[in-house]
């Protein structure tokens, strides 16, 4: 073999080998793996990735490009932390965009100090503070949650019309439960609702019997826990039931889940609360979509972590390029009509259309329809434990 023959050899493969690695566009996936929602960021990360590996499998992006995830972990409750790995994500696996953060204050960091710096479009589908919609975010940050400024409010009145009308409140202290706690207690006031008490819990303590125990004292019957479930917010619930505190519960979204009606469930048969979701077409597709993709539903931004992913790659084959500014040209195109309705497990058939030039009205897992600032309205499910696990009640 002649050195020539070599060197041609050496660039065909150099050649094939850049060839394959331009054919991939990566998209990050920045959760809260570990933290106060550790247990709920799984099935989440699980639901993007099955809109991205839909896409990817279809040959239809981008003329047969092949796509992939990158994980990272935002931790949840360490700012600094989510902002390294978004940084990671953007330096080190050069990725399009990402799905995430997951919760409000790490969002609101990787907002401020990469997402709009860099032009970099993120969508969350878990990070729900009210003060998310003040962020200045460059046009940059979407989300597919809607604002505890609406679930405060749904949450207030289910919680009048069962009849209680005083309560005590504890909250994560934090953006997403001073935000939520402000938006429940402005609403249940309204409504003729008395707070005797308002206190924030900090997370990981070893031991809440003083939080619970001031908690008690207000005299209130009921208790509403606006926290997480991993977290600070499960340990106020089992030091409740351990000094047998309070005769009701009430949840929010950070508190439903497997992980608190596995160890407890049957202590707090009757507890009720929210988390987005609702029952239409487009939740009636994702659910079979789910089933068969291996997601467990019951849990909450499953659907609207799907429609996260999905929403980056439409943008992404509606722009027929992966430059990052590009694609936020493109998320209000693909989501809003006017356009061919496409839902939950029609992605192939919205690439092609994209491919042919038409448009798309992405409507999704989750009845996908973004205002002027990027975020949704949506609908809340009631919930409530029987037999140890949540169950559908009801649809707000």
């Amino acid at each position: 073999m002649n050195r020539n023959f070599k060197r041609a050899v050496s660039l065909a493969i150099v050649s094939c080998i850049t060839t394959v690695a331009t054919a991939t566009v990566n998209i990050g996936v920045l959760q809260g793996f570990t933290g106060p929602i550790e247990s709920l960021t799984p099935m989440m990360a699980n639901s993007a990735e099955l809109a991205i590996k839909e896409a990817s499998d279809s040959g239809a992006f981008l003329g047969g490009k092949k796509i992939k995830a990158i994980r990272a972990d935002s931790t949840c409750i360490d700012s600094a932390a989510a902002v390294t790995s978004a940084e990671r994500l953007l330096d080190s696996s050069n990725v399009v965009a990402i799905v995430g953060a997951s919760c409000s204050g790490a969002t609101t960091a990787v907002v401020n100090k990469v997402l709009a710096p860099k032009g970099v479009v993120g969508i969350s589908s878990s990070a729900t503070s009210p003060a998310l919609s003040q962020v200045d975010d460059k046009g940059y940050f979407f989300r597919t949650a809607p604002s505890d400024a609406s679930q405060g409010q749904v949450l207030a009145k289910i919680v009048m019309d069962k009849g209680i009308n005083n309560i005590a409140i504890t909250y994560t202290n934090n953006d997403y439960g001073k935000g939520l706690s402000e938006s429940f207690g402005n609403a249940y006031k309204g409504m003729g609702g008395k707070i005797e008490i308002n206190a924030p819990h900090e997370d990981d303590k070893a031991d809440y019997s003083a939080e619970v125990g001031a908690l008690s004292a207000s005299g209130a019957k009921s208790l509403a826990v606006f926290g997480y479930v991993d977290k600070g917010g499960k340990g106020i619930v089992q030091a409740s039931l351990d000094s047998d505190a309070f005769e009701q519960f009430v949840f929010a979204d950070g508190m439903i889940g497997d992980s608190i009606t596995d160890s407890m469930g049957r202590d707090l048969t009757g507890t009720f609360g929210t988390m987005p979701g609702g029952e239409s077409d487009a939740n009636r597709k994702w659910d079979m979509v789910a089933k068969n993709g291996g997601i467990k539903l019951g849990g909450p931004f499953l659907g609207g972590s799907y429609d996260a992913a999905a929403i980056i790659v439409l943008a992404i084959q509606a722009g027929n390029s992966t430059n990052r500014s590009d694609i936020q040209k493109n998320i209000m195109k693909v989501s809003n009509a006017p356009g061919t309705k496409i839902f939950a497990g029609e992605l192939e058939k919205g690439l092609n259309i994209l491919a042919n030039g038409g448009d798309v009205d992405y409507v999704g897992a989750t009845d996908i329809e973004f205002s002027d600032i990027g975020e949704v309205s949506g609908t809340y499910q009631e919930m409530e434990i029987k037999n140890a696990k949540f169950k559908l009640v009801k649809i707000h």
